[in-house]
Protein backbone atom coordinates (compact mmCIF):
# COMPACT_ATOMS: atom_id res chain seq x y z
CA UNK A 1 0.00 0.00 0.00
CA UNK A 2 2.93 2.40 0.43
CA UNK A 3 3.35 5.36 -1.88
CA UNK A 4 -0.63 4.81 -3.05
CA UNK A 5 -2.72 6.91 -4.77
CA UNK A 6 -6.27 6.23 -3.80
CA UNK A 7 -9.49 7.39 -5.83
CA UNK A 8 -12.37 8.10 -3.92
CA UNK A 9 -15.23 6.83 -5.96
CA UNK A 10 -17.92 9.39 -4.43
CA UNK A 11 -21.03 8.75 -7.25
CA UNK A 12 -24.28 8.04 -6.58
CA UNK A 13 -24.59 4.41 -8.08
CA UNK A 14 -22.82 2.39 -10.41
CA UNK A 15 -23.40 3.75 -13.62
CA UNK A 16 -21.50 6.49 -12.73
CA UNK A 17 -18.41 4.54 -11.43
CA UNK A 18 -18.68 2.38 -14.77
CA UNK A 19 -18.47 6.15 -16.89
CA UNK A 20 -15.55 7.33 -14.94
CA UNK A 21 -13.62 3.98 -15.10
CA UNK A 22 -14.42 3.64 -19.12
CA UNK A 23 -11.61 5.71 -20.21
CA UNK A 24 -8.42 3.89 -17.74
CA UNK A 25 -9.24 1.19 -20.60
CA UNK A 26 -8.82 -1.70 -17.59
CA UNK A 27 -5.90 0.02 -15.89
CA UNK A 28 -6.05 -1.36 -12.32
CA UNK A 29 -6.34 1.63 -9.90
CA UNK A 30 -6.48 1.31 -6.27
CA UNK A 31 -10.07 3.68 -5.34
CA UNK A 32 -12.46 4.32 -2.38
CA UNK A 33 -15.64 3.20 -2.03
CA UNK A 34 -17.50 5.04 0.84
CA UNK A 35 -20.89 5.22 2.54
CA UNK A 36 -22.91 7.20 -0.17
CA UNK A 37 -22.01 4.44 -3.07
CA UNK A 38 -21.83 1.09 -0.64
CA UNK A 39 -25.25 2.09 0.99
CA UNK A 40 -26.94 2.53 -2.75
CA UNK A 41 -24.80 -0.70 -4.23
CA UNK A 42 -23.95 -2.61 -1.23
CA UNK A 43 -21.65 -5.66 -1.99
CA UNK A 44 -22.35 -5.64 -5.97
CA UNK A 45 -20.32 -2.62 -6.41
CA UNK A 46 -17.33 -4.24 -4.97
CA UNK A 47 -17.91 -7.73 -6.70
CA UNK A 48 -17.78 -5.21 -9.91
CA UNK A 49 -14.46 -3.10 -8.98
CA UNK A 50 -12.43 -6.51 -7.61
CA UNK A 51 -13.61 -8.71 -10.96
CA UNK A 52 -11.84 -5.49 -12.78
CA UNK A 53 -8.44 -6.07 -11.69
CA UNK A 54 -9.00 -2.80 -9.42
CA UNK A 55 -7.89 -2.31 -5.53
CA UNK A 56 -10.66 -1.19 -2.90
CA UNK A 57 -10.83 0.95 0.23
CA UNK A 58 -13.94 0.17 1.76
CA UNK A 59 -14.36 3.31 3.86
CA UNK A 60 -17.24 2.71 6.18
CA UNK A 61 -15.63 4.25 9.25
CA UNK A 62 -17.20 1.46 11.59
CA UNK A 63 -18.73 2.96 15.30
CA UNK A 64 -20.13 0.82 17.37
CA UNK A 65 -20.08 -1.56 20.37
CA UNK A 66 -17.07 -3.85 20.05
CA UNK A 67 -19.42 -7.34 19.45
CA UNK A 68 -21.39 -5.36 16.81
CA UNK A 69 -18.67 -4.03 15.24
CA UNK A 70 -16.51 -7.63 14.94
CA UNK A 71 -19.86 -8.91 13.65
CA UNK A 72 -19.61 -6.26 10.72
CA UNK A 73 -15.80 -6.97 9.62
CA UNK A 74 -16.78 -10.59 9.93
CA UNK A 75 -19.06 -9.84 7.27
CA UNK A 76 -17.01 -7.55 5.48
CA UNK A 77 -14.03 -9.52 5.29
CA UNK A 78 -15.66 -12.06 3.16
CA UNK A 79 -16.11 -9.00 0.59
CA UNK A 80 -11.75 -9.69 -0.12
CA UNK A 81 -11.36 -5.20 -0.09
CA UNK A 82 -7.46 -4.17 0.85
CA UNK A 83 -8.47 -1.74 3.47
CA UNK A 84 -11.12 -0.97 5.74
CA UNK A 85 -11.47 1.35 8.64
CA UNK A 86 -13.46 2.11 11.56
CA UNK A 87 -13.61 5.20 14.22
CA UNK A 88 -10.35 5.71 16.57
CA UNK A 89 -13.32 7.47 18.93
CA UNK A 90 -14.82 3.94 19.72
CA UNK A 91 -11.76 3.05 21.91
CA UNK A 92 -9.03 0.07 21.76
CA UNK A 93 -11.60 -2.74 23.10
CA UNK A 94 -13.70 -1.70 19.73
CA UNK A 95 -10.91 -1.76 16.99
CA UNK A 96 -9.46 -4.95 18.80
CA UNK A 97 -12.60 -6.08 18.20
CA UNK A 98 -12.77 -5.27 14.50
CA UNK A 99 -9.27 -6.78 13.93
CA UNK A 100 -10.98 -9.82 15.36
CA UNK A 101 -13.59 -10.00 12.98
CA UNK A 102 -11.68 -9.34 9.95
CA UNK A 103 -9.23 -12.64 10.92
CA UNK A 104 -12.41 -14.94 11.70
CA UNK A 105 -13.93 -13.82 7.88
CA UNK A 106 -11.10 -13.69 6.23
CA UNK A 107 -10.87 -16.75 4.27
CA UNK A 108 -7.88 -19.32 4.82
CA UNK A 109 -4.95 -18.77 1.93
CA UNK A 110 -5.88 -15.01 2.08
CA UNK A 111 -4.31 -11.97 3.56
CA UNK A 112 -6.97 -10.18 5.92
CA UNK A 113 -7.98 -6.59 4.99
CA UNK A 114 -5.86 -4.28 6.33
CA UNK A 115 -7.66 -2.22 9.03
CA UNK A 116 -7.27 1.69 9.93
CA UNK A 117 -8.72 4.39 12.24
CA UNK A 118 -10.17 8.08 11.45
CA UNK A 119 -8.92 9.62 14.03
CA UNK A 120 -9.69 13.40 13.75
CA UNK A 121 -11.74 14.23 9.95
CA UNK A 122 -9.92 16.57 7.87
CA UNK A 123 -13.10 19.10 8.04
CA UNK A 124 -12.41 19.63 11.68
CA UNK A 125 -10.59 22.19 12.29
CA UNK A 126 -9.17 22.69 16.22
CA UNK A 127 -11.62 25.06 17.14
CA UNK A 128 -14.30 22.71 16.53
CA UNK A 129 -12.78 19.72 18.50
CA UNK A 130 -12.40 22.01 21.31
CA UNK A 131 -15.80 23.35 21.33
CA UNK A 132 -18.31 20.60 20.07
CA UNK A 133 -16.26 17.56 20.82
CA UNK A 134 -14.94 19.07 24.48
CA UNK A 135 -11.26 17.82 23.55
CA UNK A 136 -9.26 20.63 25.07
CA UNK A 137 -5.68 20.79 23.46
CA UNK A 138 -4.10 20.57 19.93
CA UNK A 139 -5.82 18.60 17.37
CA UNK A 140 -2.22 17.15 16.95
CA UNK A 141 -2.39 16.03 20.78
CA UNK A 142 -5.38 14.50 19.91
CA UNK A 143 -4.63 12.84 16.86
CA UNK A 144 -1.86 11.30 18.08
CA UNK A 145 -3.46 10.12 21.29
CA UNK A 146 -6.10 8.20 19.10
CA UNK A 147 -2.51 6.85 16.53
CA UNK A 148 -1.32 5.49 19.31
CA UNK A 149 -4.46 3.82 21.13
CA UNK A 150 -5.17 1.99 17.07
CA UNK A 151 -1.59 0.42 17.20
CA UNK A 152 -1.99 -0.57 20.84
CA UNK A 153 -5.21 -2.24 19.39
CA UNK A 154 -3.41 -4.19 16.52
CA UNK A 155 -4.76 -1.90 13.56
CA UNK A 156 -2.72 -1.40 10.69
CA UNK A 157 -2.79 2.67 10.64
CA UNK A 158 -4.93 5.40 10.92
CA UNK A 159 -6.75 7.75 8.66
CA UNK A 160 -5.20 11.91 9.59
CA UNK A 161 -4.40 14.81 7.40
CA UNK A 162 -1.14 15.03 6.11
CA UNK A 163 0.06 18.01 8.94
CA UNK A 164 -0.05 15.04 11.39
CA UNK A 165 1.59 12.00 9.18
CA UNK A 166 5.37 12.73 10.46
CA UNK A 167 5.03 13.29 14.22
CA UNK A 168 2.84 9.69 13.80
CA UNK A 169 5.48 8.23 11.74
CA UNK A 170 8.29 9.35 14.55
CA UNK A 171 6.26 8.16 17.11
CA UNK A 172 4.85 4.73 15.59
CA UNK A 173 7.17 3.73 13.34
CA UNK A 174 7.67 4.03 9.49
CA UNK A 175 5.46 0.77 8.98
CA UNK A 176 2.30 2.23 11.12
CA UNK A 177 -0.04 3.31 7.90
CA UNK A 178 -1.10 6.95 7.29
CA UNK A 179 -3.81 7.26 4.80
CA UNK A 180 -4.59 11.14 4.08
CA UNK A 181 -7.36 13.06 2.66
CA UNK A 182 -7.65 16.49 2.28
CA UNK A 183 -5.10 16.73 -0.29
CA UNK A 184 -5.03 19.66 -3.19
CA UNK A 185 -3.03 20.86 -5.73
CA UNK A 186 -1.62 24.55 -4.84
CA UNK A 187 -3.98 26.22 -6.94
CA UNK A 188 -7.12 23.91 -5.91
CA UNK A 189 -10.33 25.03 -3.67
CA UNK A 190 -9.92 23.47 -0.39
CA UNK A 191 -13.63 23.00 -0.49
CA UNK A 192 -15.04 21.76 2.73
CA UNK A 193 -11.95 20.48 3.95
CA UNK A 194 -9.53 22.40 6.24
CA UNK A 195 -6.47 20.89 7.13
CA UNK A 196 -5.15 20.22 3.73
CA UNK A 197 -2.30 19.75 2.18
CA UNK A 198 -0.44 19.47 -1.48
CA UNK A 199 0.88 16.23 -2.47
CA UNK A 200 4.23 17.36 -2.69
CA UNK A 201 4.39 18.11 1.13
CA UNK A 202 2.45 14.62 1.99
CA UNK A 203 5.04 12.56 0.38
CA UNK A 204 7.61 14.84 2.36
CA UNK A 205 5.62 14.21 5.43
CA UNK A 206 5.98 10.71 5.37
CA UNK A 207 2.61 9.76 4.06
CA UNK A 208 1.68 6.17 2.95
CA UNK A 209 -1.26 7.09 0.77
CA UNK A 210 -3.25 10.30 -0.57
CA UNK A 211 -6.77 10.05 -1.02
CA UNK A 212 -7.53 12.41 -4.14
CA UNK A 213 -11.52 12.74 -5.17
CA UNK A 214 -13.24 15.85 -7.31
CA UNK A 215 -9.85 16.70 -8.50
CA UNK A 216 -9.97 13.73 -10.33
CA UNK A 217 -13.10 12.43 -10.81
CA UNK A 218 -15.05 16.04 -11.39
CA UNK A 219 -12.28 16.36 -14.36
CA UNK A 220 -13.06 16.68 -17.71
CA UNK A 221 -9.89 14.52 -18.76
CA UNK A 222 -10.15 12.20 -15.65
CA UNK A 223 -6.74 9.66 -17.07
CA UNK A 224 -4.96 13.18 -17.78
CA UNK A 225 -5.77 14.32 -14.15
CA UNK A 226 -4.51 11.39 -12.76
CA UNK A 227 -1.68 11.13 -14.77
CA UNK A 228 -0.73 14.92 -12.66
CA UNK A 229 -1.53 13.86 -9.70
CA UNK A 230 0.36 10.18 -9.96
CA UNK A 231 3.88 12.52 -11.40
CA UNK A 232 3.20 14.72 -8.28
CA UNK A 233 3.45 12.09 -5.91
CA UNK A 234 5.80 10.47 -6.88
CA UNK A 235 8.49 12.68 -7.90
CA UNK A 236 9.40 13.93 -4.43
CA UNK A 237 12.12 12.48 -2.99
CA UNK A 238 11.70 11.29 0.12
Amino acid sequence: MDNSLIIALDFANRKEVEQFLLPFNGKELFVKVGMELFYQEGPGIIYYLKENGHRIFLDLKLHDIPNTVKSAMKGLARLDCDLVNVHATGGKEMMSAAIEGLDEGTSAGHKRPACIAVTQLTSTSEEQMNKEQLISGSLEQSVLHYASLAKEAGLDGVVCSAWEALPIREKLGEKFYTVTPGIRMADDSSGDQKRVATPEFARNAGVTSIVVGRSITRSNDPVKSYEKWMEAWRSVQV
